[in-house]
Order: C-alpha cells, then structure tokens, then sequence
C-alpha cells in the first residue's frame, strides 16, 4: 500500500477534498490521509511514498521533518530543499536568464542590522548608496516588498525618494525588493502542476482578496493565454517546482512576471471558486498519484528545476575536469 499524506496548517478547504478525492478514485494500492507526525528520529523513512507539503515555510520543525522524509525516499511536493533556498530575487534573476519578462528589480540592505552584526560586518557594502542609479531603474510609482515570504504581506506602493525612505524605516531587518509598477491591461493567476498542467485564472489584483478572482469580461486572446502558457511552464521547469502559481501583469501585449514563487498556492474554495477550486483538487490528486505510482522506495524521489540541475551538472563536471589534472 502507497500511502499519500498532506501536511497543512489552518486552510480548511482544500486539505479534505484533497483526500476525498484520491480515496474516491479506488486505485488499488493507493490510499490519502493527512500526515500523523510524532517521533521524528533521524534517517528513520516515514510511512509516506508521497507528502504534499502546504505549511513547511511557516514551521520550521516539519520542515526538518520533510528534509530526512525526502532523504529517505519520500516524494515530497514541493521540493523542500529547493524551497528552503529559494526567493524572489533569485527567481528574477532566473527569469531573465531564460528569457521571461520581469520587472526592472533592485535588492535593497535592510534598514536595521541583523542580530548580531555591526557596522563592521558591512564593510563591504559602499556607502552612500547610488540612490540615483535606483531611481533612474526602477522610477515612481514603484512597489517594495520583501525578498522571501509571500501572502501580501509587508507590500508597500512608494511614490518617491522620501516616500521610499519612510516606508523602508518600517521594514526592519527584512531585505526588501523594489520594483518598478507595471501598469497593466489584464492580470493572470495560473495554477502549476507537475505534468504541464496550466490553469490560467482571471485576476484582479486591486479588488479586495474575495472578489480576486472575479474579472469582468476577461481577455479570450488565444496567442496571449498561449504566451501566459508558456511562460508559466518554463519558469517553473527551471525551478523545479510541481505545486505553484505564477502570476503575470500584461502590459502593451507583453505578459510580465510578477510573482512565481507561490509553492503552497492559496486553493481555498472560499478565495478562488468553485470552478478553479476543482481544477486544483482534481490536477493535485492526479498528480499525487502519478507521484506515488512512479516512486522507487529508498531512492530520491524528489523534483530538481533544469536551471538549477544544469548548475550541479556543470559544477560537478568542471570539478571532476580538474581532479583529473
């Protein structure tokens, strides 16, 4: 028996109708449940073939318990240890490495020091900073928000220099993006499953969070939605992401990334609807299952993005040049 387990946190909706709907299925040999943790001893396999992970970045105790689960062999959704790593910055950089549009973006010090640090841990960086050059960049309007982390959270609009510096003064130790506003004519949120799986959703942004997902006559652009499509398969094949949303602001025909680094998407039926809360549920079932119907006990089981795959590659191949030398 492959047992396939869900980790979650306080989302009601879709953790449940998840299980149903595998459990519904009746394949032989496959069966879903919320994951039971209780001694989490090391190098010890869990019970798991397959653990969708909905809650990991904000506990760091079932993040450790992912890391040895997936070192063990357990398929893990998404990747806990690229997850770990990962931030916006980073996927920016990535983005525009592979040719998909983003917003002028700059990374910004924090405003305090870390814990711990002096001024003489920042020796390195210049000082005063090229204010000039960022503002050159990215201009006004432009949005500020942190480097890692997600759910809108800590997200300012900044009108100019001095409407920067006070926000910037309330962000604390958090390092923050700034980035230019992209003044869009449509918005899109897709769903990403492993398997090529794109759900493209209609979004509005500027509405309050329940009513998101209700667009007014939205855009029926076949090269467009097809550009969107794209887009989100190739930023989340170089991340190596199977569970994720993309979203993309369309500006002068051009869809531009906004946000990819979504691991554990908001699927409540209350926020996206009836409608794209079955997509979800349907596509994650049948991708947890395809997972677990594939997985080899005892082996590593996990998902690594090309991009960054390519990099071990190629650093294990100079390596290995150079110890023949």
């Amino acid at each position: 028996m492959k047992k396939i387990g869900i980790l979650f946190g306080m989302e009601n909706t879709f953790p449940q109708a998840f299980v149903d709907r595998i459990n519904s299925k009746n394949i032989k040999g496959i069966v879903a449940e919320a994951v039971q943790v209780d001694v989490v001893q090391q190098a010890d396999p869990t019970e798991y073939a397959v653990i969708v992970d909905r809650i990991s970045q904000d506990v760091p105790f079932y993040r450790a318990y992912l890391k040895n689960a997936a070192l063990m062999g357990t398929a893990v959704v998404n990747n806990p240890f690229w997850w770990s790593a990962d931030e916006k910055f980073f996927n920016n950089c990535l983005s525009k490495t592979i040719g998909v549009p983003v917003p002028n973006t700059v990374i910004l010090p924090s405003y305090n020091r870390p814990d711990d640090t002096t001024e003489q841990s920042f020796r390195n960086l210049k000082f005063p900073t090229d204010w000039d050059r960022i503002f050159n960049y990215i201009k006004f309007p432009a949005y500020m928000k942190p480097h890692a982390g997600g759910g809108w959270k800590s997200v300012y609009k900044v009108t100019s220099p001095e409407d920067l510096w006070k926000k910037h003064a309330e962000t604390d130790q958090l390092v923050m993006l700034l980035q230019e506003e992209i003044v869009f004519d449509h918005y899109f949120r897709c769903y990403y499953l492993a398997g090529d799986r794109v759900h493209i959703m209609p979004y509005e942004p500027r509405n309050p969070h329940h009513l998101r997902y209700v667009v007014d006559n939205p855009t029926k652009d076949k090269a467009l939605l097809a550009k969107v499509e794209d887009y989100t398969k190739k930023l989340c094949h170089g991340l190596g992401y199977d569970f994720n949303t993309v979203e993309f602001a369309v500006r002068d025909g051009i869809p531009i990334a906004i946000d990819f680094c979504n691991p554990a998407p908001d699927a409540d039926v209350n926020s996206v609807g009836e409608q794209n809360f079955d997509w979800i549920v349907e596509n994650a079932a049948q991708m947890a299952i395809e997972k677990a119907q594939n997985h080899k006990p005892g082996e590593m089981n996990l998902t690594w993005g090309k991009f960054i795959s390519n990099i071990f590659t190629q650093d294990a191949g100079t390596v290995a040049k150079k110890t023949k030398k």
